[in-house]
């Protein structure tokens, strides 16, 4: 877990955002292997790829790195929010990894963020650039994690300590099938998924969860049928095993 080994490969560069990237790299082409499958290890993406830092040579899975000594788990800063918003709708986000590491170069968390809960609704559009910057007028976003459900986030590492792989891909194999769902209508599934995830039990009714009625609406303002579409995402949630229906309106969550 530690970065710190591989200092050589950093001495050309001088600032610390610039040294943390490379080793960090360093340390994922090493140690990382793929959640989405049983390949042991990630490839380097090709030169001057586009959010794409790893491909699993097996799977074909990309994935981006971002790494800090920071830990945001409510907003992280990413790049254009137009590029972001296309790369949503035409479904090319990569999984994103977060890696937090130690003034001392230690790992301390990496978490995995699946690229089917990136959907419209978790990108906050930052402020253009002011007149005096370089890139004056250029706007980006921000991942707001708040607002991914706990489905989503994996952790590969916790408190400086690996999380076994079994469990990674367990967990990466239980939320497959929401990829699957087409973008305009993943936002839906994310959204009313993160609202039941926000009750904070694992039994609840119908009824609590269209307590999400205005906030949802705020956020899908084209849609006038708001409580439908919260049953509709239930069902679609039921059929892939991640809740129950147990009757009269009442469900339950199934693990983890």
């Amino acid at each position: 877990m530690d970065l710190q080994c591989d200092v050589r490969l950093a001495a050309a560069y001088r600032s610390r955002s610039q040294i943390a990237r490379v080793l960090s790299e360093d340390w994922c082409r090493r140690e990382l292997y793929c959640p989405a499958c049983d390949s042991d290890g990630l490839a380097p993406a090709r030169p001057n790829s586009r959010v794409q830092d790893f491909i699993c040579p097996s799977c074909n899975q990309f994935f981006e790195l971002k790494s800090s000594d920071r830990w945001n788990l409510r907003k992280i800063p990413d790049a254009g929010y137009s590029a972001m918003i296309e790369a949503i709708r035409q479904d090319r986000t990569p999984n994103l990894l977060i890696l937090q590491y130690s003034a001392q170069w230690l790992v301390r968390e990496l978490l995995l963020i699946p690229r089917a809960f990136f959907v419209e609704s978790v990108i906050e559009k930052r402020k253009p650039l002011n007149l005096g910057a370089r890139r004056a007028g250029w706007v980006g976003c921000n991942i707001l994690l708040e607002r991914i459900p706990q489905d989503g986030k994996i952790a590969l590492v916790s408190g400086g300590a690996i999380v076994p792989a079994s469990r990674v891909r367990k967990e990466f194999f239980r939320i497959r099938e929401l990829a699957s769902v087409a973008p305009a209508m993943r936002e839906w599934t994310v959204d009313v998924l993160a609202s039941v995830r926000r009750l904070g039990k694992r039994q609840f009714s119908l009824d609590e969860v269209y307590g999400f009625e205005a906030e949802l609406q705020g956020r899908h303002p084209r849609n006038q049928n708001i409580r439908p579409k919260i049953r509709q995402q239930l069902q679609i949630l039921r059929d892939m095993q991640l809740l129950r229906f147990d009757g009269q309106g009442r469900y339950t969550l199934l693990s983890p």
